[in-house]
């Protein structure tokens, strides 16, 4: 009897749950945002080509591609719910969202970051080792400042060595144009 009876409150228990539990709506408007980054950059061009257009009207959806200034700014209101897709790198993708708890899926694999990524110096024949004292403006948390923590590490230097410079994607081609600026990283 107890066996029956304790069977008997784990499925009502189930059922209830089931129950509980709703069909997620059909969605049919869709919001991703993208950030200025050279593999990303076909995404302006598909959204202002009619490229994605003609693919969601294939689909009897809507898409609108919206650019960001702000790379990181872009991730998290992408982990807050207001983007349903975000250009990242996989190594963003596996920290800012997945930190907020959102499940995140690569669906284009737009560039490989072989050449894409790079620590630009003003000046002929500049070197890693030259950034010792500098300010360097890059995304401060991003693939960018990774990628200089490691070149860093190559010379035998640190971030102690140098100064960051939060810079947004958006601007760091305007402050590399500058005089003051003698450094990006990309």
């Amino acid at each position: 009897m107890q066996k029956s009876r304790l069977f008997g409150l784990l499925t009502a228990g189930l059922l209830a749950a089931l129950s509980l539990s709703a069909n997620a709506a059909q969605k049919d408007h869709f919001n991703v945002c993208w950030t200025i980054y050279a593999g990303w950059m076909p995404w302006e061009y598909a959204g202002s080509q009619g490229i994605v257009d003609k693919w969601a009207k294939k689909y009897g959806i809507k898409i609108d591609v919206i650019q960001l200034n702000d790379y990181v700014e872009s991730i998290n209101q992408y982990t807050a719910g207001q983007f349903d897709g975000c250009t990242m790198t996989n190594m963003d993708a596996l920290t800012i969202p997945a930190a907020g708890g959102v499940e995140s899926t690569a669906l284009i694999v737009s560039d490989f970051s072989n050449g894409n990524d790079g620590i630009v110096l003003k000046g002929e024949g500049k070197k890693v080792a030259d950034l010792k004292g500098m300010d360097v403006n890059l995304v401060e948390l991003s693939v960018s400042h990774y990628l200089l923590a490691r070149a860093l590490d190559s010379v035998k230097l640190s971030e102690k060595d140098l100064k960051v410079v939060n810079t947004s994607d958006a601007d760091i081609s305007a402050a590399f144009n500058t005089d003051d600026v003698q450094a990006v990283t990309t």
